[in-house]
């Protein structure tokens, strides 16, 4: 039985009330190209244990991570999370899908997201951060469009070295609010090339480190170039838990810093949710989407918690506000402080170097494999590699054995003519079985 709780009668009363004919008038903004044209292919109406039998055989068909083999990146990475996380995540002054305008009801959320920003500034290296975006794309796209309103200038470049995904975005945001991108061509080593394309009508410079080949980057050069020419320099992280072992963005001159959380206290879960860090200088924080949560006393001159930053015209109104991003990933943020709290910086800087001594012997391994070119220079837990054949080919190949054997970058960036080229990750979850069955398997794939 379905419910439905508006009769005829009341859905004709409300379409005259804010004067139009038909429900399809709502939709005249919409391109005919992208409406429907009749029913979704999927049954009319099934009883909920045909529903449930039908997702559990879709459920079935997916294999998690953890069960073989498993070399997949780009921008989503396999890490051990502890029980901890997922126990202290369910405890009452977290588990609460209230958002905490209301800081006498709210002291549990208030105060995680203020420890969170303490974390994300602490790794960034930068001044301030907010509590959390979407994810990292998401997050890049509104530092996009905050050095526009900084610098008050229109055109972004993006470094050839920045995931697809995140261009993709930025690009269909800064479209809608007329900011022109510059994104230059792939490549596993992009920075003389972004320091070339920066102009005086250049308001950011994006920049990835590692970056989408796993390239790791010291971009102060890029830095003082963007700023010689009165621009922004926007530092990228896929990979947060590289934070342990390299040079911050803030170290090396980024105005703003974004990063995609999930390695830390999230699951890849099948491809979300994630959670977006969000950090930048302090001069700029007026501009920061976003909300940011601060510290005060009460009036008996207790410790407590507010939300500090979040402009009323992000709830009320939205065309006058900096960002229409009010609110952040909680969840995700709060597992990845818990996560962050039982690590400390002696446990992510052990566990960014047990991710590196991985990748270095998966490095080994596949450099061996005749016909395998390696293409990073210098890498964190993630590097290209060149194929004697298609990448995605070898993928479905190695999968017929058990081995997810990463991601080809055509699947990224189909139109980049890097067909042969493979994206490969190794994290401390990674067993040294694995790579020399991967790099045994990978012999036999390349060598038919």
């Amino acid at each position: 039985m379905r419910y439905l709780p508006l009769t005829p009668e009341d859905r004709v009363e409300m379409l005259g009330a804010i004067g139009v004919k038909s429900i399809d008038d709502l939709f005249v903004d919409v391109p005919a190209s992208a409406r429907r044209d009749g029913t979704v292919d999927l049954p009319l109406h099934a009883g909920e244990i045909e529903v449930e039998r039908e997702m559990a055989g879709l459920a079935r068909r997916n294999r998690s991570a953890g069960e073989g083999p498993f070399f997949c990146g780009a921008g989503a990475y396999r890490h051990h999370v502890p029980a901890t996380v997922d126990h202290i995540i369910q405890r009452s002054e977290f588990l609460t899908s209230y958002t905490p305008y209301q800081p006498e009801i709210a002291q549990g959320t208030l105060q995680v997201l203020f420890e969170f920003q303490t974390q994300v500034a602490a790794l960034t290296g930068m001044e301030v951060a907010n509590a959390s975006l979407y994810d990292g794309s998401t997050g890049a796209a509104e530092a996009v469009m905050m050095a526009q309103r900084v610098t008050r200038r229109n055109k972004a470049v993006m470094s050839g070295g920045v995931h697809p995904h995140y261009i993709e975005t930025i690009e269909t945001l800064a479209h809608a609010a007329g900011v022109s991108t510059q994104a230059m061509p792939a490549a596993v080593d992009a920075e003389d090339a972004v320091i070339a394309a920066i102009d005086a009508d250049t308001a950011c410079v994006v920049v990835q480190t590692p970056n989408v080949f796993g390239t790791v980057t010291d971009v102060t050069k890029i830095a003082e170039a963007a700023h010689a020419a009165g621009a922004l320099l926007i530092v990228v992280t896929t990979e947060a838990v590289s934070y342990g072992l390299l040079k911050s963005p803030g170290e090396m001159g980024a105005d703003i810093a974004v990063a995609e959380g999930q390695s830390i206290g999230n699951g890849l879960n099948f491809g979300g949710p994630y959670v977006g860090l969000f950090a930048c200088k302090e001069k700029f924080v007026r501009q920061m989407p976003g909300r940011l949560c601060g510290e005060t006393v009460d009036a008996d001159g207790k410790r407590g918690f507010v939300l500090t930053l979040s402009t009323r015209e992000q709830h009320i109104r939205r065309d006058k506000a900096t960002s229409n991003i009010c609110t952040n990933s909680g969840l995700c943020a709060l597992a990845f402080s818990i996560h962050m709290s039982l690590l400390g910086e002696t446990g992510l800087r052990q566990l960014a170097a047990l991710n590196h001594q991985k990748a270095v012997a998966l490095r080994d391994a596949l450099k061996a494999v005749p016909g395998v070119e390696v293409l990073t220079p210098r890498f964190f837990n993630e590097f290209a590699i060149k194929l004697p054949k298609n990448a995605a080919d070898v993928v479905e190949t190695l999968a017929g054995h058990g081995v997810i054997a990463g991601v080809p970058f055509s699947r990224l960036d189909a139109g980049a003519g890097l067909d042969d080229v493979l994206l490969v990750a190794a994290t401390e979850t990674t067993l040294d079985i694995d790579i020399t069955f991967f790099a045994k398997i990978l012999t036999k794939a390349v060598g038919q």
